[in-house]
């Protein structure tokens, strides 16, 4: 018997790792895209510091001091910035006019400080192209390099601690449904366990006492016959209840079957055994004849009888009464299974078809689990819970396609 839902499992991991790589790559595009509009206005800027010290080297009574230009057209700028000669030369002795953002450590010898500009000067290089201040567009008078603020820099390995952080999000994802999955089917295997040690009970227990009555009145033939027959009858239950185990894990043939009759079937059979339970309960059944349903009746049988078996179990201490009304459409057949019973909260509602979720102390929840999968995956129906009363009942609905 196949209980896992491995193609669905592995689409479900496959549409998260789909989802991930969407969110990584569209974040990577989107961050670099503000990058190059943030580069592209700060070589603007630089572009506009360069025109200035163009402008200025073009006038005759040009100021040699040109710091008070620098200073108050990139006072602003947060980016390294370096101001060379034509042959790649700088002035130290003037850092605040030709060299920003660089932060020189001021103990340092000028030695020591003309070798760590010359490094930073290498590496602006390696990043950008050098705008030049040409005097009449021919002569190069000098050369400006720069680099990349520090939001660049952050938005430039933004993207990457995003997608570091997504896939750590989805890891954890994956192992959490992965250990969910892991625990539904251990509910599912352990409670199957247990509800076929509860079917096999019961017929079992009555042939052993069937048993002991043909042993003690042998020498009664009316009574052996009797007992015979019920025999017959628990034999014949250990038969369906076989046959239903084994159309779980495979897709069941449906037939064209007659719903009143597998109803007024299980109804008969509760019947029988509705005085050992000791509640005084009576079902009903409002159904019209010979309605025609694409039906597997062994376990439709088995989806009536958990709906009736959870109806009793929610009907306590009073006069009970559960019953079944069915109506048919031209395209669908409608089942409805309503009960006096203490109701469901609202917030279970969803819960109480979960494999495992139980609200009995020695449930385990897996009745109302097998029904919902018989009736929506077997027989491409539907099985909800469409009323709902706390203390005065509850109806559960089928919907059947004709």
């Amino acid at each position: 018997m196949k209980m896992s839902g491995g193609p669905t499992s592995f689409y479900i991991k496959l549409m998260l790792l789909f989802f991930a790589l969407v969110i990584a790559i569209s974040t990577l595009l989107y961050t670099q895209n503000i990058v190059k509009q943030l580069q592209k206005r700060e070589r603007q800027t630089v572009e506009l510091y360069a025109k200035s010290f163009e402008y200025v080297a073009g006038l005759d009574d040009s100021p040699t001091d040109l710091t008070f230009i620098f200073e108050n057209i990139i006072q602003r700028i947060d980016f390294p910035l370096i101001l060379t000669d034509a042959y790649d030369n700088f002035d130290l002795t003037n850092i605040s006019g030709g060299i920003r953002n660089l932060d020189i450590d001021s103990t340092l010898s000028l030695k020591e400080k003309e070798k760590y500009v010359r490094q930073q000067l290498v590496e602006l290089k390696s990043l950008h192209d050098p705008l030049l201040i040409k005097y009449q567009d021919s002569i190069v008078l000098a050369k400006i390099y720069y680099g990349d603020s520090v939001l660049v820099k952050k938005l430039k390995y933004y993207p990457y601690l995003q997608i570091l952080v997504a896939i750590m999000f989805i890891a954890l994802a994956y192992f959490g449904f992965s250990y969910l999955k892991r625990s539904e089917q251990s509910n599912i295997w352990v409670g199957m366990s247990k509800e076929t040690a509860h079917q096999l009970g019961t017929p079992i227990s009555s042939l052993m006492g069937w048993t002991e009555i043909i042993k003690m009145s042998y020498q009664e033939p009316d009574k052996v016959l009797d007992a015979a027959a019920e025999i017959e009858n628990d034999l014949a239950r250990l038969n369906k209840i076989a046959m239903r185990f084994s159309k779980i894990g495979s897709k069941p043939e449906l037939k064209p079957e007659r719903i009143d009759d597998i109803v007024q079937t299980t109804i008969s059979y509760f019947n029988r055994r509705l005085p050992q339970t000791r509640k005084n309960v009576s079902i009903e059944m409002d159904v019209p004849n010979k309605i025609i349903v694409m039906l597997n009746k062994e376990l439709f049988e088995w989806v009536l009888e958990n709906l009736i078996k959870n109806a009793l179990d929610a009907i306590e201490n009073k006069k009970g009464l559960i019953k079944f009304l069915i109506a048919e459409t031209e395209k669908q057949v409608v089942i409805e299974v309503s009960d006096n019973g203490k109701g469901i909260d609202l917030k279970r509602r969803k819960d109480i078809f979960r494999p495992g979720y139980s609200t009995k102390r020695r449930g385990w929840g897996l009745g109302l689990s097998l029904s919902k999968r018989i009736v929506e995956e077997y027989h491409n129906g539907k099985i909800f819970v469409s009323h709902s009363v706390i203390n005065e009942g509850t109806t559960f609905t089928i919907i059947l396609p004709k």
